[in-house]
């Protein structure tokens, strides 16, 4: 019998396979994966600045990979978020919103970081599979990847004199 590891990005497209409505954001970042996991995953920091929707989130509890967070979108609207980060993955969840992130190094001479962005608000409607509104979704997942990229790049050249 054969088997296959999948990496971080494979696992999140097989997460967000199982969400009605969801929607993927996919892209070869060119920097190295501890330099983009590193934007990624610091939630209090860096989260709010490259998700457009986003203003601030405060880690309450971290126990091992475990995470429960409260986060406050521009809008107004707070979630408290329980779920879990290690390296190259992220899955946070409310009750009413869902965050997913993943990043693997992409092997060979050419290097760089495949990273991957999911998530919206959750409607739960009874007797139904878990779904995600779709209206805005791939447009702020793609705003959202551009301001990754742009924050990976400032770090890597640092601040402009």
């Amino acid at each position: 019998m054969t088997t296959h590891e999948i990496d971080p990005v494979e696992r999140l497209r097989i997460m967000a396979a199982g969400i009605r409505g969801a929607r993927i954001a996919e892209e070869v970042l060119p920097a190295p994966f501890e330099e983009v996991w590193a934007v990624m995953a610091d939630l209090e920091g860096e989260f709010g600045r490259f998700q457009p929707d986003m203003r601030r989130v405060r880690v309450l509890r971290v126990a091992g990979d475990r995470v429960e967070a409260l986060a406050r979108s521009k809008y107004g609207f707070r979630a408290h978020l329980r779920g879990f980060v290690r390296p190259g993955w992220c899955w946070l969840q409310s009750r009413f919103l869902i965050i997913g992130m993943a990043a693997a190094p992409v092997p060979g001479p050419g290097g760089g970081t495949r990273v991957a962005l999911t998530g919206g608000v959750r409607l739960r409607v009874p007797g139904r599979a878990p779904a995600v509104v779709t209206s805005g979704t791939a447009s702020e997942l793609s705003r959202a990847m551009t301001c990754l990229a742009e924050r990976v790049g400032d770090r890597r050249t640092g601040p402009v004199v």
